[in-house]
């Protein structure tokens, strides 16, 4: 049996599909979500509740956020030996506390998954995603975006046929998706997002407001230690989930022995959140457009992630809308649902029974192409060959031409992103082309690019004056762990305790 993994940045989730066809989502000792957060007890990692409740106590050994890392080569934690730990890392960690959490569950030892990842995941974050289930010692048949996932809980299950707009505000991350669903299946038009901006920042927000309250009535910074920065985080996202239901409520610090009482209303909160939540709908109107839509070709917009319960973003959506958000589903747990649904469909191809769950057509959420010299103004700039929400899989190819007579080589840098400015772009791969001799000037080269069902992209250079191939490339990953890392980092959790 295949699970779905919604591996979120601050709350995760693992549901599965029984032989009913009824999606569950699978509790652990921290609920029906889990707490992205490990906390290093000596040797032993703890997760969820129990890892959260260690935040104040002992921050240094904390880690949280892990997954706005995912796809960099960034040290999250050093341990009491001096080891250190990338992304991947953490998030194995959690991935395989939240299988185990299920083995116990089901009475069964699954390892096939389906992992959720938000929508503008570039490439590196989404190998950094694979790696760390690899590491877990789980195997990903799929990863989806996290919107997708949405869109089948959601439309599919419940055999609603129409176009939608998801509005994802997790608490780390943000998309917005546009998409058909119908009963041939899920068709993706458009997609867009943040990875660093969702309710983590509108917390931070909340706790300067506090943090200036408190030292107004003479009190200590705040943020001055980890241990009062993380009792100020926690007292601030309650306050945040009570500002959805009340329109006022009180923050409590305690700091030098003193308690310490800050009013906050709603609109208080809400204004000085206005210009993140601006941020999103700038987003929404740049996908519709891209989409090539307006509000009124669409049917329903649905909200998903936890940071959507903040009253404020349904009264956005219904005035950029005209209408009412759909609240029948639950934000926190409707992409973990998807997850397994999608999961229990795959498995049923591979069993040769009823397709449970229609297909599913996504699209690249960045840009791929090359640097190329203006023959003009001698300057490099960007070329996207496969454009950004090209249906996946896809191939695209373009044609240049060599600047100048008798050139020698090619220098060949593979990009990801949509911008013609070099410096807005990622450059994933630098190669130098050796040409023929005597090539003229503006001979053609040809660029061929494809991009899989599973993210993976791949080049091929060809020098049509001399019908040779220059390069055939598999995009490198310079911001990912190598295979002997990942082997590595399988040995050292597989050596580490696991929780009882």
């Amino acid at each position: 049996m295949t699970m779905g993994i919604d591996l979120g940045t601050t709350y995760s989730a693992c549901a599965t599909v029984h032989e009913d066809g009824v999606p569950e989502i699978l509790e652990g000792e921290s609920g029906r979500l889990t707490p992205s957060v490990v906390f290093f007890d000596g040797s032993q990692p703890l997760v969820g509740v129990t890892a959260k409740n260690m935040a104040a106590v002992d921050p240094g050994n904390y880690v949280e956020l892990v997954k706005r890392r995912m796809g960099t080569r960034t040290v999250v934690h050093t341990d009491e030996d001096d080891k250190d730990y990338f992304p991947e890392e953490i998030s194995a960690v959690i991935l395989r506390h939240l299988a185990q959490n299920a083995s116990r569950h089901l009475g069964t030892e699954d390892k096939d998954v389906v992992v959720t990842v938000p929508a503008y995941f570039d490439d590196a974050a989404r190998t950094a995603t694979k790696d760390a289930a690899k590491i877990a010692g789980l195997n990903v048949k799929r990863l989806i975006n996290e919107p997708t996932a949405a869109g089948i809980a959601y439309g599919v299950a419940k055999n609603k046929e129409g176009t939608y707009l998801v509005y994802d505000l997790g608490g780390g991350t943000f998309d917005v998706t546009v998409m058909k669903v119908s009963e041939a299946g899920i068709d993706v038009i458009a997609t867009g997002g943040n990875r660093s901006l969702g309710g983590f920042d509108f917390d931070n927000l909340l706790m300067m407001r506090v943090k200036e309250d408190v030292e107004g009535q003479g009190g200590p910074d705040l943020l001055d230690t980890g241990a009062l920065e993380a009792t100020l985080r926690g007292s601030c996202e309650e306050a945040k989930r009570r500002l959805t239901q009340l329109s006022k409520t009180t923050v409590n610090t305690t700091a030098d022995g003193r308690v310490y009482r800050t009013p906050i209303t709603r609109d208080d909160f809400e204004s000085a959140s206005a210009s993140l939540l601006r941020r999103t709908e700038d987003i929404v109107e740049e996908v519709l457009d891209e989409a090539g839509m307006s509000w009124k070709d669409i049917d329903d917009t649905l909200l998903v992630g936890g940071s959507t319960r903040m009253p404020m973003v349904a009264a956005m959506v219904e005035r950029l809308s005209g209408s009412r958000p759909r609240a029948d589903a639950n934000p926190d747990e409707v992409v973990a649902i998807g997850a397994a649904l999608l999961a229990a469909s795959l498995d049923a191809d591979e069993a040769g029974a009823r397709r449970t769950t229609p297909l599913v057509s996504d699209v690249t959420s960045h840009g791929m192409g090359m640097l190329v010299q203006d023959p003009h103004t001698k300057q490099l700039y960007n070329s996207v060959i496969i454009p950004k929400n090209s249906k996946i899989p896809c191939e695209y190819r373009d044609t240049f031409f060599t600047v100048v007579d008798r050139q020698e080589k090619l220098d060949f840098e593979i990009t990801e992103g949509d911008s013609r400015e070099v410096e807005d772009v990622e450059v994933h791969h630098v190669d130098t082309l050796k040409l023929l001799p005597g090539l003229p000037e503006e001979s053609p080269i040809r660029v061929t690019m494809q991009y899989d069902v599973d993210g993976t992209i791949h080049a091929e250079v060809y020098d049509v004056t001399n019908d040779r191939p220059l390069g055939d490339f598999h995009l490198p990953r310079p911001n990912n762990m190598t295979s002997d890392q990942v082997a590595q980092a399988v040995d050292r959790l597989r050596s580490m305790p696991e929780e009882e």
